[in-house]
Formats: structure tokens, sequence, C-alpha cells
């Protein structure tokens, strides 16, 4: 089991997963676990008694040493520091005015794509270059230090090291042992240290220069310094955690979009249609995500088959109990996207990629507790609008101009490296429309 969590925990789930309201496992490597998949069960431990339960350690083992304490590790009064700083940047208007700057590096992005006409392209990789440089303009002005084809490199291979269950964390090896897996990453993460560093020092040079700055995400965070807001080390910890995990999400929610609309035709048509009707009306691209329907859909039925983040851990502070259910102090509360959203007795055929689920006619039919590609209660996606905005502007531009087509070596296997990447990644040939 121990190689099957370190290669791909996906592998582990067996038919009861996706067959009952909970699962209960007393003796397991690593303690006792629950695997819950029942919403209300679900609500209960994200929501209602959110307070009784804590990140799991395990995952702590896997994200602390890459996000320290970034929004997505931190606990109790710094975590809450962190939530209310970024506050600002993730409102509806602030969103809203991001639109512009995804609609200009989406069709900058779509330009490359002219000479590569008839070429098999790797879809995965491209979509995490094209995010990359969506969230360098929009949170950063596009003042991040560093090289896009770099940072492409080093996050795949941090995501293939840091990203993946150590053996050792599992079976639960005191801290002093050497880990592998954090051996095998320590060079990206400098470089993500180092970038991150670089890029606060040129904001901040501005800024004590009395010089004009954007008033984005770094210079909030930047603001944000001080006894009562955040510490210089705080602050990196959030950018990491946005620079890393915040574009990664979306990247591989885009492509497996592609992925899944390449596979039905007939779906690809619907939204190019509703596409093309859209961008001729000439409507500003913030008010493209209310205006293609269908489009958002296929995106929110690609992120319930492949959920990028795949994984919701919790651990039980003091003991509890759910209707029948015994939790007691120190057990594991799994809660699983990736099963939940394929549940037999939560959704009819889980395992086909049906957009009509989603269509607004149908979208009350979907219980809150049911779907969780940005997970829920206080700890929810901060960023959630952000990322359904820039994947309806990506798509429509991207589809507007070209079909992503597969070839024999697009055989993509989920595999949970803190995301669901496609391994051998997305081979895909670029033709014109």
């Amino acid at each position: 089991m121990v190689r099957i969590v370190y290669r791909n925990p996906l592998e582990l789930w067996g038919e009861p997963s996706y067959n009952e309201p909970w699962i209960s496992i007393t003796g397991g490597v690593g303690g006792p676990l629950i695997i819950a998949n029942d919403p209300g069960l679900i609500r209960y431990v994200l929501v209602e008694n959110a307070r009784n339960y804590k990140m799991a350690r395990v995952r702590q083992k896997i994200l602390r040493p890459i996000l320290h304490d970034g929004l997505l590790t931190a606990e109790g009064e710094v975590w809450k520091r962190s939530r209310k700083a970024m506050a600002p940047v993730f409102t509806p208007r602030h969103i809203a005015g991001f639109a512009g700057s995804m609609l200009q590096q989406s069709e900058l992005f779509a330009d490359r794509y002219e000479d590569k006409v008839g070429e098999v392209v790797d879809i995965s990789r491209d979509m995490t270059m094209l995010t990359f440089d969506i969230l360098a303009d929009t949170l950063f002005s596009g003042e991040i230090a560093g090289d896009p084809e770099d940072f492409s490199a080093q996050v795949d291979r941090l995501f293939e090291t840091m990203g993946r269950v150590d053996p050792l964390d599992l079976l639960g090896a005191p801290d002093w042992l050497p880990r592998f897996t954090r051996i095998l990453g320590r060079k990206s993460l400098a470089y993500f240290r180092n970038l991150v560093a670089e890029t606060m020092r040129m904001r901040q040079q501005k800024l004590d220069s009395g010089a004009e700055v954007p008033e984005d995400f770094l210079t909030l965070l930047l603001r944000a310094q001080g006894p009562d807001g955040l510490s210089r080390a705080e602050i990196e910890d959030n950018i990491i955690t946005f620079i890393g995990a915040g574009h990664e999400t979306t990247a591989r929610a885009l492509g497996w979009t592609l992925y899944c609309l390449a596979n039905l035709p007939a779906e690809r048509e619907k939204v190019e249609q509703e596409i093309d009707r859209v961008l001729t009306s000439n409507r500003p691209p913030v008010e493209w995500l209310d205006a293609m329907p269908l489009t958002r859909a296929s995106f929110e039925e690609a992120l319930r088959l492949y959920p990028p983040a795949p994984s919701i851990n919790r651990e039980a502070i003091e003991d509890d109990s759910f209707a029948d259910l015994k939790i007691k102090r120190g057990t594991q509360v799994l809660v699983m996207p990736w099963t939940v959203h394929r549940h037999r007795k939560l959704w009819d055929d889980p395992e086909a990629f049906r957009p009509s689920r989603f269509y607004p006619e149908n979208r009350e039919e979907i219980g809150r507790f049911q779907y969780l590609p940005f997970g829920a209660g206080p700890r929810v996606c901060i960023g959630a609008s952000f990322a359904m905005q820039e994947a309806m502007i990506a798509l429509a531009v991207l589809m507007s101009r070209y079909r992503f087509e597969l070839v024999p070596e697009t055989r993509p296997w989920p595999v949970q490296k803190l995301t669901t990447q496609p391994e051998g990644g997305l081979p895909m040939r670029v033709t014109r429309r």
C-alpha cells in the first residue's frame, strides 16, 4: 500500500469508496482513517464543526516544506491574518478588473500556436505556461522575476518530488530522518524561494523609493507587513502559495477540459458555437462567464471528473460523532472530491463526461457538498471566482481559433501529485478552425 500511496494515491480507492457513505479504517498505516463521501458528513466536518478539525498531519508533512505558512497550510491566527490580508484582492470588483489582462494574455499565448498548427503539443504543459502568464500579469503586474520556461520545468519537478507522499511520513517516522522526496525536490524549492525573494525585493525597492507602483496582490501583501499584519516570511510563503498552487490548479483544469471536449466532438461543437456567438457580439470579457453557460458547464464537468485538488485532509482534534459514526481524537478524515465526484449514489453515470449536468436548468439538482472542486467551509478556495473567470476567457480565446485533437499518444492516466495530473502529459494536435 505504501508503494501505491507514493506512486499514485488515486489507485487506492476500490469499489466501496464509490458506493458507501463513509468507510472507517482503524488499523491502517498512518492511524485511524475515515473516508467521507456522505454530503451531510462532509458538511459537518468542513462547516458545522470545522473548529474540531485541523489539517491532517500527513498532508501538512507534504505541503509545509513547500509552502510553510502560506494560506493553504497556515492554522489559527496566522491563517486568519493571511486570509484577511488577501481578501481585498479577490472581491468581485477586483476580479472583474482583471478580465482585460486575462484576455490580453490569452490572446498573446494563442498567437504562439500560429506557428504550431498541425503539430502535436503537450497541452498540459502549455496550460501551465498560460496560467503563469495570466497570474504574473494580473496579481503581480508582470513583475515576477525569472523565465516562464524555467518556471514550468521547475513546477513539474517540484510536484514530481515533494508533491508526493513520502513513505517515511506515511509510516510515522521521526522528523529527523531525511525524506528522499524533499532531497530530490530541494533544488526546485530553492528556485521558487529565490524567485519570490527577488520579486519582493524589486517591488519593495520601488515602494521605498516612492516610485509609482501598481495596486496589485504583491503591493497589497507588502503593505500588510508589520506587527499587526504579516511577517516578511508569511508574505513570502503566501506568494509562493499563489505562484505555485494558485496557477497550477487552473492549468490542470483547462488541460482536462480540452481533453474531455476532444473526446466528445458533439459537445465541443456546441461550445464552439456558443463562443463564436459571444465573441462576435463584442461583449466585454468580464461578461463571458455568465454569457457562456455551455462552456462553463463543460469546465465544471471536467472539474468533477478530474478535480485539480483531489483530496481534502482533516484530523479530529477531540472525540466527535456524526449519526452512528464515532470519530476518535487523532482520526484523519479524508474528503476525496475524486471519489465524491464519481460516487454511484450521488451521480448518474458518474464516469461519463456529461456537461448537461451543469446546465443552468440542472445546476440546482447538484448538492453543495457533493461537488467540491474548490473545497467548502472557512477554508474554501479564496481564488475560486478568479479561476472561473480566467478559465472562461482562456477557453473562449483558444477555442475560437483552434481545435485540439487527440492523437494515438493521448492516453493520459490521472495521477495525484498534490494536483490531479495526466501522467505522460496531454499530447494533442493543434488544428486551425
